[in-house]
């Protein structure tokens, strides 16, 4: 029986630490959506007069460093 209990307290270890991964995932994805969204914007506010070169240079910095720690895959969809 014992050997049993620990199958299943490692079954149930291993499952929370796949679901902490994945939440993980999710919000490096969020995170990068937004960082994208606000290059967007600023691009287009430099593009219209109203922003500035500085502005978006920095949301392609804060997007290149996030790329460099988590990776592009939120790019891809």
């Amino acid at each position: 029986m014992a050997g049993f209990l620990d199958r299943a307290k490692e079954q149930a270890r291993h499952g929370l630490e796949q679901g902490k991964q994945k939440v993980e995932e999710v919000q490096a994805m969020r995170a990068g959506n937004d960082l994208l969204r606000k290059l967007g914007a600023a691009y287009y506010a430099e593009k219209r007069g109203s922003g500035s070169d500085e502005v978006t240079q920095q949301a392609l910095s804060a997007l290149e460093a996030h790329i460099a720690t988590h990776g592009d895959g939120f790019l891809r969809g």
